[in-house]
């Protein structure tokens, strides 16, 4: 059986990337934007807010959206949306998704929005960036920012270049689509693009906090990802720099794993209702790799026998 080379929640290591490095993010992805800023003054994600006019229905684990509260040069308040899609497959309505939380915004706490979103799919004719109507006395014309990641295939050298943070959050995530069925290929940029943090002279924590984004998105079957760990190991020996510890990858794959465990045990309550206690023991038993495949599968289930049928199928011997 073919190992799953997918995570079931891609939307985290986007999230904790822009939270970490977020002024960096408005001048890799909308620098024209990110012209009109004081970064000198704070600013503040607005996360309860953004929970507020958003439907349940639609956070779920393809989409990755921060609403962040900065300050302008002249010294007004603005509100930023930015919203990184990260399914892979284009949608119809998303035009209409993105003009729909601008006017909640507006509409729930008086505050125009500047919106703005990062497109991660594969398809180089989706390119939404609009949302309008027309009728004889009335009219609609709602624009919004947009960056193709797609685009940056065609200047990789100048990713190469570039020491902000989001120059490697773009490699590894084009090179993560382009070897999605080349394990062995996905090992070696996994392991260049690594390299690269420690070549560019970035400190520790810049490190750490890349490392956690490529090598979470960066999936490997169990088998590579031992050979790649291995050899990661006696890199960082040569380089006597232990920045990545056992320790600390052991604790963050666990972490994972519990959090893993608790967005399935979410979203299969919502998809087949109340789980039995004995259900709950076997989903909390399954391993990761297991974890990240029912994350896919349930999208398809309807009742608790789906659940019962999948679980028996991949049951582990």
């Amino acid at each position: 059986m073919t190992e799953q080379l997918e995570r079931a929640d891609n939307d985290s290591p986007w999230k904790e990337i822009l939270e970490a490095y977020f002024p960096q993010a408005m001048q890799f992805f909308f620098p024209q934007t990110a012209e009109l800023i004081n970064w000198e003054r704070p600013h503040e994600f607005l996360d309860k807010e953004f929970q507020q006019i958003a439907r349940e229905a639609e956070l779920g684990r393809r989409y990755a959206d921060k609403l962040v509260k900065v300050w302008q040069i002249q010294g007004q308040e603005t509100w930023l949306l930015i919203h990184v899609e990260i399914q892979a497959k284009s949608e119809d309505t998303f035009a209409e998704r993105m003009f729909s939380y601008n006017l909640r915004i507006f509409d729930r706490f008086a505050k125009p929005a500047m919106s703005l979103a990062i497109l991660c799919d594969t398809d180089p004719t989706w390119r939404p960036n609009q949302y309008s109507y027309n009728y004889p006395n009335t009219r609609l014309n709602f624009e919004f920012g947009t960056v193709k990641l797609l685009d940056y295939q065609n200047r990789w050298t100048e990713l190469e270049a570039s020491d902000n943070p989001f120059a490697t959050v773009v490699m590894a995530h084009l090179k993560t689509q382009q070897t999605n069925k080349k394990p062995g290929e996905r090992k070696a940029w996994k392991f260049s693009l690594i390299r690269r943090l420690y070549e560019l002279g970035l400190q520790e924590k810049d490190i750490r906090n890349l490392y956690r984004f490529i090598d979470w998105v960066m999936i490997l079957p169990k088998a590579l990802e031992a050979e790649f760990w291995q050899e990661f190991k006696q890199f960082e020996q040569e380089r006597t720099m232990s920045y990545i510890t056992t320790g600390e990858r052991i604790g963050y794959e666990r972490g994972k794993q519990e959090q893993g465990q608790t967005l399935v045990l979410r979203q299969l309550q919502k998809r087949v209702g109340e789980l039995p206690q004995e259900v709950r023991g076997h989903i909390e038993a399954l391993s990761l790799e297991q974890l990240e495949a029912l994350g896919e599968a349930l999208l398809d289930f309807t009742t608790l026998e789906d659940l019962l049928n999948w679980l028996e199928a991949n049951q582990t011997t």
